[in-house]
């Protein structure tokens, strides 16, 4: 066991040796994090992707409220090893929500998704008036 000294006084430092990254092995699948998220603008739609690997497109729960865009999911694991003589069982849990205000030039009711590779994308087309219009050539008379 390791000790820090503060203030003059030595304090055994158990919670370093408890939460070790390694300690038996049960951090490795720790999830905290909110998604990362990539939000580009086209001239006829914005495109939102979110980093979410591991999981299935069933376990995402998306809604369209009021002009926000509400994301979340939530994913319960158990893994149980069983060896000659230890047994090791585990569970996790891991969950997010991630809430976007979307601009009003959103046509919220052609809102499209997909999950592919760990990537959650989002294809929020503008409505026709928020289009850019074509250039109009004007002829001289």
């Amino acid at each position: 066991m390791s000790l820090v000294k503060r203030n003059d006084m030595l304090f055994p430092s158990l919670m370093n040796e408890i939460f070790k990254p390694d300690w038996f092995g049960g951090m490795e699948n720790l999830n905290v994090a909110h998604p990362k998220v990539n939000i580009k603008e086209g001239d006829s739609n914005f495109e939102l992707e979110l980093a979410v690997p591991g999981r299935t497109k069933e376990d995402f729960n998306i809604e369209v409220d009021d002009n926000v865009l509400t994301i979340s999911s939530e994913v319960k694991q158990e893994k149980e090893t069983k060896e000659d003589n230890y047994t090791r069982r585990e569970f996790g849990y891991s969950s997010f929500r991630r809430s976007f205000t979307l601009p009003e030039t959103v046509n919220t009711d052609k809102i499209g998704a997909s999950y592919e590779n760990g990537i959650l994308k989002f294809d929020l087309p503008k409505k026709e008036e928020a289009l850019p219009k074509p250039k109009r050539l004007i002829e001289l008379s």
